[in-house]
């Protein structure tokens, strides 16, 4: 049997996806739909970045997470057995988590599967709000950290950047993905807007400028090769 080929897997590209222009494809599960934006080895087994929608009433049945899970709630309400997970939150569930999720309002997620290795890792539950957020690299610039931890690579966080603001370029050494919230920016002629989704290889630079203003779901550090 032939295995299909993997999705935008080669980290050593420039890959820019907007998600509102692609289609919702079916899931294993009834009323859970997917656009997945990058996805190396099996369909249904490999490392893959998506955004997920479950259907109000939509659940799966009780799975585990080889490598660890990470979501950010996007719209409406996730739940598992850990309880009810409003937009704007954010979780990491570390290797060897299990459960059996659902939404009974219905919801969108931004889901990473089978990229965070190691069972040692820090379970996360965040909500993403005002107070979490602290100036960062230039004035108009804030973040709030949602994941780093010392012994592993990854650095997440969301970006949240004023009207006419625009950021210093910057070298990432080890790749970084972005993935539009809210708003909209430029990186020099490419336009980036709500449901965006860009993955810079490793060496690559950047700058980013926004007119009105603009919120990014940030994940760098990640993508050496060596």
């Amino acid at each position: 049997m032939t295995q299909s080929p993997d999705v935008r897997g080669d980290v050593s590209r420039l890959e820019v996806v907007h998600t509102a222009q692609m289609p919702w494809s079916a899931s294993p599960a009834a009323g859970v739909e997917r656009k997945r934006l990058e996805r190396v080895g099996p369909p249904e087994a490999g490392r893959v970045t998506s955004v997920v929608r479950y259907a109000p009433g939509s659940r799966f049945p009780s799975h585990p997470h080889p490598d660890g899970e990470e979501i950010l709630v996007l719209e409406g309400v996730f739940s598992d057995e850990r309880g009810d997970h409003p937009a704007g939150t954010y979780l990491l569930n570390p290797e060897g988590y299990s459960h059996a999720p659902y939404s009974e309002p219905g919801c969108v997620l931004f889901v990473k599967l089978r990229q965070y290795p190691g069972k040692a890792r820090t379970s996360v539950r965040v909500k993403v709000d005002d107070s979490g957020f602290e100036p960062y690299v230039a004035d108009g610039i804030e973040r709030m950290v949602l994941y780093a931890e010392p012994e592993h690579p990854e650095q997440v966080h969301v970006l949240r950047m004023s009207a006419e603001v625009t950021t210093p370029e910057v070298e990432v050494s080890q790749g970084e993905e972005l993935f539009v919230l809210q708003g909209a920016c430029h990186d020099g002629d490419r336009e980036l807007v709500q449901g965006s989704w860009v993955r810079y290889p490793p060496g690559s630079k950047h700058r980013l400028h926004t007119e009105r203003g603009c919120s990014l779901y940030v994940k760098k550090g990640h993508l050496a090769t060596s």
